[in-house]
């Protein structure tokens, strides 16, 4: 692993990253915690920030210039944003189906989606984590499952929260 291409990348990607990053940790942590918590609300209003933040600085990236400077990743941007606009709405009417599953599309979408997309040989990305260690790519490999288990072991844990709570509203 080597940081010198993100290094000499333009300061829009590294940017880019530096807010990504974060996002992604945070969003499985939120995604594989207990819900509802003031600690949710807020670790759930920072992550928002971020995924807002890191979906507009893709407008300023232009790596693939398929039209007029843009591709389909930038796609992937609008439709975050506007997930990003449906999960606090969603939230803030107490609908908690909706916003969960706007949250882990925007997830799976905008983090793990596009992530493994900046991942193929020729990407920034790609360079930096492969460059010319497979060990380092193993323990990718093998960190990217284990995030994936504990978002759906989140998930899971959501779907018995509600499940609990419907019955206890319809016990009322």
């Amino acid at each position: 692993m080597t940081l010198e291409p993100l290094l000499q990348a333009s300061p829009v990607i590294q940017f880019h990253v530096a807010t990504v990053v974060p996002a992604a940790i945070l969003g499985a942590y939120i995604l594989s915690a207990r819900k509802g918590t003031p600690v949710h609300r807020l670790l759930g209003k920072i992550w928002m920030a971020l995924m807002v933040v890191t979906s507009i600085s893709t407008f300023f990236i232009h790596e693939l210039n398929l039209f007029y400077g843009f591709s389909p990743i930038h796609l992937l941007s609008i439709f975050v944003l506007w997930g990003a606009f449906r999960a606090v709405a969603a939230a803030r009417r107490h609908d908690i189906r909706r916003h969960r599953m706007t949250v882990l599309g925007m997830y799976l979408g905008g983090i793990v989606g596009a992530g493994l997309f900046t991942l193929l040989p020729g990407r920034i990305m790609y360079d930096v984590i492969f460059s010319d260690n497979l060990g380092l790519a193993v323990i990718l490999a093998l960190a990217v499952t284990a995030g994936a288990f504990f978002v759906h072991r989140g998930f899971r844990r959501t779907e018995a929260e509600l499940s609990r709570g419907l019955a206890e509203e319809h016990d009322r």
